[in-house]
């Protein structure tokens, strides 16, 4: 019977498939025979891809280095042996919540989750430790003191003296920050989807190195924008006031999303308060548009200064399908259809706009005309032009499929009038400050960020996805988790998310904190003690969520939304499996005595489930039960898809019975049998019984 291997795959010798997709990092720049610059294949960089060890050797060429970038990539492509544990008593709804919450380091959560979340996840958002010059949190093996930084850059000799001046400059830091961040990129790409997205909030300090390097893991031309964050004057500062943060955005493939043909549009602020209104005085005076129009107009009027629809007072005039303003009739880009439109009062050709009709046909154009989108002016002196309502028209009224599609600012498939999204916005940080202090009863972060708009983001580039999975892998305050409650309220999606936190002592990080980052993790503390939870950063995050999460639920919400505001716990542990497992040969034959069960002693039968769900690479959200069969306890994950039994004493008929249900999946353990015989019958029982199913052991 084969065995389950129970750690994350090896991709290095994988990675040689489909090199320019994959590694987009192996296609550089360099100098031809005549001097001139070209793409070429850059093998240093492609051997060390594909190696377990740090490749020497260098050549001058267009790319981003740093002392310890090969290190980070071994690290990147490196096995681990470590599984999730779950904790039902930290969960909120266990058992039927699609929504995952990891406690641990991320880059080990990371690998833990890339055979079963492979190409599954729609966005990534992270928000990670800005580079302050100080030490990081996530302190992987490659991270380097300031004395082997400056021996491999080159400051000193291998004697420690200095080779070169000025060794207080900051490129030790740069260093640092990029090898951490670097293999988390590494392997988050593995986990999007081909027309998924990333997006990662920065600063100024490390927006420049941020950039090279994701053009490097995801390729320059995934690029997709750079968003500029306005928060707030800082009126403390000595030179600018840099109140902005910065958001780089790539796509895993960007052609996938062009061949999706999905049009990015936000629903313009206030169209919605213009159809209510429209709505009151409709039932007001009923067709009578003309009196519909005057008390829309005298609205506009009376709408508060900065009031978002007051912008859009140009919806002003309305007609059977809502307010409507005028928009051009000619041809985009030039060289349109001419034909004759006739003006219904003169009975005499139309002028002809300078770039031809909008319509193929005349024929199109008299079914629009017919279907009262067109308006003519009160001559024929000048082209009628077309109506462009606040909510799109009933679908028998839609544009002619065989017509040029209209990508214009409304978009024909929304729910109100929309609009391509800026890259520059404004949303002040006390905002959010203020909002997670009145949901948490303290001030628990210093610089939250806001969830709101991190919802109108998701929907902005999820706009056809209703189940979209979302990742955060530095979950921090958990404004992602919240984001995607708000996401689906409003607009009735079932999206999940996957928040990934280390579980930092609060504690320790108020012993080295200092001024108001000190106060804010105090009063954390306080606030965790007060409801009885552990002075641990991810618990400040979960209770977060929990909180966010009844607060969604009290509020209005769609009604296609699943209210799945719960999420299920794992925990990063060591494996459940004995050191005998992976290393046989370091084990002498009193270790063999000792570790006859390959088992841990203090492991649960479902803590060996959900090593079995990582490694088959199985959906960590399906639903689980359990069931005692013939006095033994089997566990059911999506009914069928594996069925489970970690007991001993497993008999012939146990086997059958199972058998009989023709599941998906089937293990057990390896010494769980009564006897040699039934262990060596298993797989020809399933044969003859449930020739499909794929059996294995632990």
């Amino acid at each position: 019977m084969e065995k389950l291997k129970l750690h994350s795959p090896d991709l290095t010798q994988a990675n040689i498939a489909k090199l320019r997709e994959m590694f987009p990092g192996c296609v550089t720049e360099a100098a031809g025979e005549e001097g001139k610059v070209r793409l070429a294949i850059d093998f240093d960089q492609l051997r060390q891809e594909l190696s377990d060890h740090i490749v020497e050797g260098s050549q001058e060429r267009y790319r981003l280095d740093w002392p310890g970038k090969r290190e980070a990539l071994v690290t990147a492509n490196m096995p681990i042996a470590k599984t999730l544990r779950p904790f039902r008593d930290e969960s909120e709804c266990f058992d039927s919540t699609k929504n995952l919450f990891i406690e641990g380091d991320n880059l080990v959560a990371l690998k833990l989750l890339q055979e079963t979340y492979l190409g599954a996840v729609k966005v990534v958002y992270i928000d990670p430790p800005y580079n302050t010059g100080k030490d990081f949190i996530y302190r992987d093996n490659f991270s380097a003191t300031k004395e082997e930084y400056e021996k491999a850059s080159g400051e000193r000799d291998e004697s420690g003296g200095r080779l070169v001046a000025n060794s207080e400059t900051r490129g030790r830091y740069h260093s640092d920050w990029l090898s951490m961040i670097f293999p988390r990129l590494t392997v988050a790409k593995r986990l999007l989807a081909d027309d998924g997205v990333i997006m990662v909030s920065i600063d100024d300090f490390e927006q420049a190195s941020l950039r090279r390097l994701m053009d490097q893991v995801f390729g320059e031309s995934n690029f997709i924008a750079q968003l500029v964050w306005e928060k707030g004057r800082k009126n403390d500062a000595k030179f600018f006031s840099v109140g902005h943060e910065y958001m780089l955005i790539y796509a895993k493939n960007v052609s996938r999303l062009r061949e999706r043909k999905e049009a990015w549009r936000e629903e313009k602020p206030g169209a919605r308060d213009i159809w209510e209104e429209f709505l009151r005085l409709k039932g007001k005076h009923g067709d009578s548009y003309k009196a519909v129009e005057a008390d829309l107009a005298q609205w506009y009027s009376d709408l508060p200064k900065g009031h978002p629809a007051k912008k859009w007072s140009r919806y002003k005039r309305v007609d059977k399908y809502g307010p409507w303003r005028d928009r051009d009739i000619s041809w985009p880009g030039g060289d349109g259809p001419k034909y004759d439109v006739i003006h219904p009062v003169t009975k005499k050709a139309c002028a002809v706009p300078e770039a031809g009709w909008r319509f193929s046909s005349p024929q199109e154009m008299q079914r629009q005309i017919d279907l009262g989108l067109v308006e003519f002016r009160e001559d024929h002196t000048e082209p009628p032009f077309r109506k462009a309502h606040i909510r799109p028209i009933p679908e028998e009224a839609v544009d002619d499929p065989n017509e040029e599609n209209d990508n214009g600012e409304d978009g024909d498939d929304a729910e109100f009038a929309t609009q391509v999204r800026g890259s520059y916005f404004y949303k002040q940080s006390q905002v959010s400050v203020k909002y997670l202090r009145s949901l948490m009863g303290a001030k628990v972060f210093t610089n939250p960020k806001d969830h709101e708009e991190l919802a109108k983001l998701i929907a902005y580039v999820t706009p056809n996805d209703r189940d979209a999975l979302v990742v955060d892998f530095f979950a921090g305050a958990a404004t992602t988790a919240e984001a995607v409650f708000c996401t689906n309220a409003v607009n009735g999606t079932n999206h999940k998310f996957i928040m990934v936190q280390l579980p930092e002592s609060l504690e320790e990080v108020a012993a080295s904190a200092a001024g108001a980052a000190k106060k804010t993790v105090q009063s954390a503390m306080k606030m965790m003690k007060q409801n009885g939870r552990p002075l641990f950063l991810s618990e400040v995050s979960k209770e977060r969520i929990r909180r966010a999460g009844a607060k969604a639920l009290e509020g209005d919400s769609h009604a296609d939304w699943n209210k799945d505001v719960g999420f299920r716990v794992l925990k990063i542990d060591t494996s459940n499996m004995q050191d005998v497992y992976y290393r046989p040969d370091e084990v002498n034959q009193k270790g063999l005595l000792d570790a006859v069960d390959n088992i841990k002693p203090d492991r649960s039968a479902e803590d060996l489930l959900f090593q079995v769900l990582v490694d088959w690479g199985v959906d960590l959200s399906l639903p689980i039960r359990n069931e005692t069969i013939q006095g033994k306890i089997v566990f059911f994950v999506d009914e069928n898809a594996l069925i489970a039994c970690f007991d001993t004493g497993i008999t012939e008929a146990l086997v059958k019975e199972l058998a009989g249900r023709e599941p998906l999946r089937v293990v057990f353990r390896d010494n769980g049998f009564v006897s040699d015989a039934v262990k060596i019958n298993v797989e020809q029982i399933f044969r003859q019984l449930s020739p499909t199913t794929d059996v294995k052991s632990i």
